[in-house]
């Protein structure tokens, strides 16, 4: 896998109001913490470009809702921020996709020249999804980080549920046969960006 000098990692709604537990039921993957730190440092060491992005929720209940403690970045993002040798940028978005948020996330990757696009976060089937669908129809290439990202388990219509576990693969299977991204490993990314 070969990752261009100024290809950008998209930190996705890595937000503390993911931790409670009440309001989004169980979640997978419990790695995935631990691999969005390495991304994120290994994005930062090789001075990559890194885009945080942040979810201000407009639903008055949400966990992720401005001026709830929830709407902050969990610690270990706050505390890389600002502390990478290449270009950073914090993102703010109030739907799924990062490329419907403030600042304008495609013109910023299009003055730099970025055409290569690495997402994680949270959660793997919504704003992850949809940012890293909208970065294949944009025609960046996009590289999903899926043990990097985790969902929740979730009920649809007619009663269905599927588990998080479940809604994780649907969301590579989906990305991968659609074309919209290549789905890889963090350990791979993470590799690539050292070389």
């Amino acid at each position: 896998m070969e990752m261009t000098q100024n290809a950008a990692l998209i930190v996705v709604d890595v937000q503390e109001g993911f931790e409670e537990q009440e309001y989004w039921g169980k979640r997978n993957n419990p790695e995935a913490d631990r691999n969005i730190a390495g991304l994120i440092d290994a994005w930062q060491e090789s001075g990559r470009p890194v885009v945080f992005v942040r979810h201000d929720s407009p639903k008055p209940d949400s966990p992720l809702r401005p001026g709830h403690p929830g709407n902050a970045f969990k610690g270990y993002v706050e505390e890389r921020r600002g502390k990478g040798g290449g270009p950073e940028l914090l993102l703010t978005k109030t739907v799924n996709s990062a490329f419907y948020g403030t600042p304008d996330l495609k013109a910023w990757l299009d003055e730099a020249g970025i055409g290569q696009i690495v997402v994680a976060g949270i959660q793997t089937n919504m704003c992850v999804e949809t940012t890293a669908r909208m970065g294949g129809n944009l025609g960046y290439e996009v590289f999903l980080a899926l043990d990097a990202t985790y969902t929740f388990d979730a009920v649809g219509p007619w009663g269905w549920e599927l588990a998080a576990d479940e809604l994780a693969r649907a969301t590579a299977v989906t990305l991968h046969s659609g074309g919209f991204a290549k789905v890889v490993a963090g350990a791979d990314l993470v590799a690539a960006a050292g070389r």
